[in-house]
């Protein structure tokens, strides 16, 4: 039978096709190996040397290896990156001898910079062998002084509760829409929802999948249903980047404007100065990168004519720093309106004095409504690290209902003020778990050196009844790191006479973390051993401390 010549012209252009395809240029994978090489290996292994070459970006020792990569103009068809994934910043490795991690953030900033082309712009196909590299779980969401703002801006409450909804989508920052913005328009990206799978298992699985059959489908830049029934059981899941016409695209060039390398200072602060006219609801969306940019400025760069010139206008739209102080005013937590107050002071809306008294401000409130616990009293230690405010603690309003409280010790002890802190050392044996943890938090911030001081403690630790409130004493003593031979002898002459076995590890705990060689070893050694009490919990920290006397 003749075939006519359109068939017979159609079979040669499919055969030169073919032929093409044969001698086309190989694809370049392009691997970064930051904790085991399983997954890459079995890539290599398996992909026709031919047809695929490896390229792995990570070089060993040099901090700077993401940079290098880039520079090199290395061009990637295939990304795949192995490494422990903490599901918020960084790709690391298990390995103690391995210094080499892959940050987020840097990803983030090398695609919106577009400084590394070769990396992100031809990608096909990216693999992220990591827990978590795809979760859909939003790492932050609006609070609902949001929504207070939006109402106050005129805004019906329905209208409110929507607009926050809206931010809440574009600002969830879960592992997935970041890996999503950062690779803008690759085709596909596979990662895992939840738990991954561990390299060598991960590997065996990606074997079973790259059988010949599937060779020609890796890296065309399709979803690939074979692969991912491979991984049906292991949460693997795939996405694509972020196409210029997706609704998070106009999220993506906002947060570009933050860390765009060809922006300067100057640009950065104008569009910041855009943002703060925007609804103070995005704003506080906003807040951690503004913050963010502020404290990577140099010297230099603050002090650039067009960064003094664009910083000088935000200062002066006074409209903004009505709205913007009103909504810190009614912040949810402290913390938050503490950082936006410091944020006020470096936009040139509130002097070092005016600034201060902001903070004091909040600081009597909450003394004022009792809402003063744990993590109150280690924000007020932390404003006060550098002792700027001791001066200002005479502002406090304190009655004597408020003065009675270990809380407000606590406040006014991170204010400088010798005589409540002795309140707070006090708190520690008293047997309130409140307040313990109250005096554990600031003691975190202002520690124990008076060797006075950490005697008058352990007294009093020896003091009380062998129960759980003993126990949390003494794990807030072990933070203090005892050197004085004294309070050392004190809490060892505890231990046989300790009533519960949680106690006795408790004294432990406190000793390992000391300088116990200041002790007789083999007396240690000895009582530890006598005296023990009988536990279920097998081997523990006590057992620890005798292997560590023994071995001295």
């Amino acid at each position: 039978m003749k075939l006519s010549a359109g068939i017979l012209a159609a079979i040669a252009f499919l055969a030169m096709g073919r032929v093409t395809d044969v001698h086309a240029a190989p694809r370049t994978v392009c691997t970064i190996t930051v904790n085991s090489s399983d997954e890459k290996d079995m890539f290599r292994q398996r992909l026709p040397k031919d047809q695929y070459r490896f390229v792995e970006l990570v070089e060993r020792g040099r901090p700077d290896w993401l940079a290098s990569a880039c520079s090199q103009g290395v061009r990637c068809d295939i990304l795949v990156i192995s490494g422990h994934f903490d599901g918020v910043t960084e790709f690391y490795s298990d390995q103690v001898e391995a210094s080499e991690y892959l940050p987020v953030a840097e990803m983030e900033r090398a695609s919106c910079s577009e400084s590394c082309p070769g990396l992100f712009s031809q990608l096909k196909e990216v693999y992220l062998f990591g827990c978590n590299t795809l979760n859909a779980d939003a790492v932050k969401s609006a609070s609902s002084e949001v929504g207070r703002s939006l109402i106050r801006a005129g805004h019906s409450p329905a209208d409110a509760r929507r607009l926050t909804q809206t931010l809440n989508q574009l600002h969830a920052e879960s592992s997935r829409d970041r890996m999503r913005r950062i690779f803008t328009n690759v085709p596909v990206i596979y990662g895992f929802s939840s738990v991954a799978p561990l390299g060598p298992h991960a590997a065996t699985l990606l074997g079973r999948y790259l059988q010949p059959s599937a060779i020609a489908e890796v890296g065309n830049g399709r979803t690939n249903s074979r692969l991912l029934g491979v991984f049906a059981s292991e949460s693997m899941i795939a996405v694509s980047g972020l196409s210029n016409s997706d609704p998070r695209a106009v999220h993506r060039r906002d947060v570009c404007q933050f860390i765009d390398d060809r922006l300067s200072p100057a640009d950065k602060l104008v569009f910041i100065h855009g943002l703060l006219r925007r609804d103070m609801g995005e704003v506080r969306m906003f807040l951690e990168r503004i913050e963010g940019l502020f404290a990577s400025l140099t010297e230099v760069e603050r002090q650039d004519p067009a960064f003094s010139a664009a910083l000088a206008k935000i200062a002066e739209d006074t409209v903004a720093r009505d709205r913007f102080m009103r909504f810190a005013e009614d912040a949810d937590l402290p913390v938050i309106r503490a950082r936006m107050i410091q944020l006020a002071a470096s936009l040139g809306w509130l002097s070092q004095a005016e600034m201060h008294a902001e903070l004091m401000r909040m600081i009597g409130e909450l003394i004022v409504r009792d809402a003063v616990g744990a993590s109150e009293v280690d924000l007020i230690c932390e404003l006060n690290k550098d002792h700027m405010l001791d001066g200002e603690r005479n502002r406090l309003p304190v009655s004597p209902a408020a003065a009675s409280r270990v809380s407000t010790a606590a406040v006014q002890a991170c204010l400088g003020s010798a005589d409540s802190r002795a309140r707070v050392l006090q708190a520690v044996t008293n047997g309130v778990d409140a307040d313990t943890r109250i005096a554990d938090v600031f003691l975190r911030h202002r520690p124990i050196y008076d060797v006075g001081e950490l005697r008058d403690v352990a007294s009093g630790i020896a003091r009380m009844p062998g129960s759980s409130a003993q126990v949390r004493a003494l794990d807030t003593l072990a933070q203090q790191r005892l050197k004085d031979r004294e309070t050392l002898a004190e809490l060892a002459r505890l231990f046989p006479v300790a009533q519960t076995a949680d106690v006795q590890r408790a004294i432990a705990g406190v000793l390992i973390r000391s300088d116990y060689q200041l002790l007789p070893q083999p007396e240690m050694v000895s009582m530890l051993s006598q005296y023990r009490l009988k536990s279920n919990g097998g081997n523990d920290v006590i057992d620890i401390l005798l292997r560590r006397l023994q071995a001295q």
